[in-house]
């Protein structure tokens, strides 16, 4: 057997728009997820799921060997804003906020963290995406008071 590198490394994306503001919706959120699949398709980055809120984006990816986790959010969030505001998705200029965090996923959780992705609408009818970051920051030890 020949040696070749191999990784696999599922990554668990969340960023959000400029100031949270509520703006990809429906059709628009669509769109943008679309888009968002395909962009990774083509950047040879294999994307499980994603799914796109008014305010945020979650997101589930392997991490190629060639790209570090700061790279593929610089990839993902440049390429689908000049598209938001390429095929004037919304009025006005798009932007996405300036952070971003990533949390691994071990692949025996995989699967359940696909689940929580897949469940966001529902998810967020008794939970703002502002309770659901902190809470994330806090179960992964990034913040001790909550």
């Amino acid at each position: 057997m020949s040696l070749h590198s191999y990784t696999k490394v599922w990554l668990h994306l969340i960023w959000e728009t400029h100031n949270r503001e509520r703006l990809l919706f429906n059709e628009t959120a669509k769109k943008v997820s679309e888009f968002l699949f395909n962009y990774c398709t083509e950047k040879n980055i294999f994307m499980k799921i994603n799914y796109v809120n008014p305010e945020h984006v979650h997101s589930i990816i392997d991490l190629p060997t060639s790209i570090n986790v700061e790279d593929s959010f610089k990839l993902l969030k440049g390429a689908s804003s000049h598209y938001i505001n390429q095929e004037r998705l919304i009025p006005g200029k798009f932007l996405w906020g300036r952070g971003y965090v990533a949390f691994s996923i071990s692949e025996s959780q995989l699967n359940k963290a696909v689940d929580y992705i897949k469940n966001q609408k529902e998810h967020h009818r008794t939970k703002s995406f502002t309770e659901e970051y902190e809470e994330f920051l806090y179960k992964h030890n990034l913040i001790i008071n909550r």
